[in-house]
């Protein structure tokens, strides 16, 4: 039986059992369709999988949601950290957990545009939006704490927070474009944290942060790409209407949705590797292909950035955010994994704020030891004086590049 043909046949069954799958979701509960759901059997060729097809098969079922699962995080009863979103996966939700400093309980409120609740002079008009990640939205601290807030007291004007934990660099790009629609800012800080990067080439985020009653770490949009031939392709939410979140309930229509995924293919390699008691990386900054990549997206992803703003009469400041562990390694005096970005940013003569060698400099004067060092401003993300420090690190940037400048900064001539 040749190759073709089987190829054909495959690519047929996965359109089938996919179309299949979200045609009965939606014409009934998501715990009846998917129990009346019978995958077509493979035959020949097709039922011989491969021992790497199998590991994937494997590792998806672990993951796999409960019918019920998807029902309580559509209700909104579980899965308290976000709610769903067919173009973003998911966005946040008002929330109180006890994760801040001293075991505090930290408050998080959102306005009508889905940004995090501003305080200080918030009557006033905005002119800074801000995109990103969990260091963006400053997961840990409560509401006034962030450092949005501590830059506004200190501009005397609005800063807007549109951060959502757990996002990559594609998908506060998204945001960003979203957001620039309906509420339009002349200047734009896109921060991006370190394990962003990585963030951008899965389309599941169990993927990547597995499985927990915090978050339902849901289908997202995503990146393809090849370093070597230029290759970049932006692919949406693979779970764009609410039934199609069914298909991540059973094995055969997860593997038929995220076979090919990138971070699924990581994952079963080393899982292979590890059978087979070879070495594998110590974490995903240590594997030289998976950071190469998720660089190269992140180079792609500022590129449409620059775009957008250049055609839409925007300023945009980058701002880098970096782990603990990674400002450790910095510290310690080893090379950053990022580089190439930091060469890219200067190349293209991008402003940027690096926080990584902010954090190193700032412990050049530290009595203490690094882990001293970094208990003073971190809880896992920035404590309070964290975020103070974040704020101060980059607005001698931001100020430069607003006009006319911010209250703080502007002396009436009289």
């Amino acid at each position: 039986m040749s190759r073709q043909p089987n190829s054909m046949r495959a690519a047929m069954s996965r359109r089938q059992l996919l179309a299949r799958l979200t045609a009965a979701c939606g014409a009934a509960g998501l715990a009846d369709s998917l129990a009346a759901f019978e995958p077509d059997q493979p035959d020949g060729a097709e039922a011989d999988e491969s021992e790497m097809a199998a590991l994937k098969r494997e590792l998806l079922g672990k993951l796999v949601y409960s019918a019920q699962d998807i029902e309580d995080w559509l209700a909104g009863k579980a899965f308290p950290f976000g709610k769903y979103d067919p173009e973003l996966g998911y966005l946040h939700l008002d929330r109180d957990f006890q994760e801040g400093i001293d075991g505090t309980v930290c408050s998080y409120r959102y306005d009508r545009l889905g940004a995090r609740r501003m305080f200080a002079h918030a009557e006033q008009p905005c002119r800074i939006n801000t995109y990103g990640d969990s260091f963006t939205s400053c997961e840990q601290v409560s509401d006034g704490e962030t450092w949005q807030e501590v830059l506004a007291a200190h501009l005397g004007e609005p800063v807007r927070n549109y951060g959502i934990g757990g996002y990559s660099v594609y998908q506060a790009y998204l945001r960003m474009l979203r957001e620039e629609r309906r509420a339009p800012a002349p200047y734009i800080v896109f921060n991006i944290f370190d394990d962003d990067h990585y963030r951008n080439l899965h389309g599941w985020q169990r993927l990547r942060f597995g499985v927990n009653r915090k978050s339902a770490n849901p289908p997202v949009p995503y990146v393809t790409v090849d370093p070597d031939s230029d290759r970049f392709e932006e692919h949406a939410n693979l779970c764009d209407k609410p039934e199609r979140l069914a298909l991540l309930c059973h094995v055969d229509s997860a593997t038929m949705l995220l076979g090919d995924d990138f971070v699924l293919n990581v994952r079963a390699d080393r899982e292979a590797k590890r059978r087979a008691g070879e070495a594998v990386p110590a974490s995903d900054f240590d594997d030289a292909a998976y950071t190469r990549a998720a660089l190269y997206a992140t180079r792609r992803i500022v590129e449409k950035v620059h775009e957008f703003a250049a055609a839409n009469g925007r300023k945009v400041l980058y701002v880098l955010s970096y782990n603990p562990q990674t400002i450790r390694r910095s510290i310690e005096g080893r090379e950053r994994f990022d580089r190439g970005l930091v060469d890219f940013l200067e190349s293209r003569q991008l402003p940027y704020v690096d926080l990584l060698a902010a954090h190193t400099a700032d412990h050049a004067s530290f009595a203490g030891g690094v882990d001293a060092y970094l208990k003073k401003y971190f809880i896992g993300h920035y404590n309070p004086l964290g975020n103070f420090f974040c704020a101060f690190a980059l607005k001698d940037k931001l100020v430069a590049m607003l006009d006319p400048k911010p209250p703080a900064y502007r002396v009436d001539s009289r």
